[in-house]
């Protein structure tokens, strides 16, 4: 899923007033370093930021000007089932983007966390990044994403981190899978986010159909790719570590309301490495431990076809059921 930035940058907005009251200094147009405006718009090609490339030197101390808040625009969640939001992966990807276009960004993406507390309305929004802790390793980020100056919608730590060649083990071995040209495009649905996307699965397909009296299986393992093809990024990786169908609906043939609280995404590769495999897509594989009084689980493995595991990522979500 691709995340948009718009050719015009607009004229800065007054940060948010969470940003105000955390740091008064962030009323000073100097302490916006950097001004992203960001979309959360698929199926386009991404533009350059117009921002000044930070360094690839960890700073040891954050900066006092710290948050930084950037303006950008939403769209509405899109859903299935009567309130569940489903656009969360390009929520998690835009927050991503802002974060390695930040001046003080240093290292690669280690892991990001999102929290999400409320839905995201078509309009503004703010994103308030904040360098919490950081050393000669690694930086530590809090964000917060709210909208009209209201309480936060979206919460988000992230860590990023200086990769430095050392002993390795791969432990994890690459699923055995049919080509992605043997495999035949799932069809598309009424959900918007999921036709983003070209899925084509190798086990475990999404079947919907009458109730039956044994559960059908939880596990799933397909390619996933941008229904229009683009080279991979960070950001679009973290997108696509939520592009999978709720593991409810797998296991009941059934959509029911449905909806990630909270997604962690491992990265497992650097910028630099994820260029050089130059893909389209991923495989992936994903499965789910426990449903449990309204809460569920969903772990994956996201691969690159050359056979590397790129990103591995949990969730707990929300079912009605």
């Amino acid at each position: 899923m691709t995340i948009v930035i718009p050719k015009t940058v607009p004229v800065m907005r007054t940060p948010s007033l969470r940003a105000q009251r955390s740091n008064p200094g962030s009323l000073r147009g100097s302490s916006l370093d950097c001004f992203a405006a960001l979309a959360m718009t698929v199926g386009e090609t991404p533009r350059t930021q117009e921002c000044t490339p930070s360094s690839r030197t960890l700073s040891t101390t954050p900066p006092a000007s710290a948050p930084v808040t950037r303006v950008g625009r939403g769209t509405p969640a899109t859903t299935i089932g009567p309130s569940s939001a489903r656009s969360r992966g390009v929520t998690a990807a835009t927050i991503l983007r802002a974060l390695i276009e930040h001046p003080q960004a240093a290292g690669d993406p280690l892991a990001l966390t999102v929290n999400y507390c409320a839905p995201i309305a078509k309009g503004p929004f703010d994103l308030d990044l904040r360098l919490v802790k950081a050393n000669r390793s690694s930086q530590h980020w809090s964000v917060e994403l709210s909208q009209g100056g209201g309480e936060v919608a979206t919460l988000a730590t992230a860590v990023f981190a200086e990769r430095r060649p050392s002993w390795e083990h791969r432990v994890a071995q690459y699923p055995e899978t049919k080509p992605f040209e043997q495999t035949l495009p799932f069809p598309n649905i009424k959900a918007s986010w999921a036709n983003q996307y070209e899925f084509r699965f190798v086990e475990g397909e999404m079947r919907l159909g009458p109730p039956q009296a044994e559960l059908d299986s939880t596990y799933s393992k397909l390619w996933i790719s941008d229904r229009e093809p683009r080279k991979l990024d960070m950001p679009s990786l973290m997108s696509m570590s939520d592009a999978f169908f709720g593991r409810i609906f797998h296991a009941r043939r059934e959509l029911v309301p449905f909806g990630t609280v909270s997604l962690t995404t491992y990265f497992h590769t650097d910028t630099e490495e994820l260029a050089a495999e130059d893909i389209t897509r991923v495989l992936a594989t994903a499965d789910s431990k426990i449903m449990h009084r309204s809460y569920a689980d969903q772990n994956a493995e996201l691969w690159s076809p050359n056979g590397r595991l790129l990103a591995t990522t949990t969730q707990i979500a929300y079912f009605k059921a």
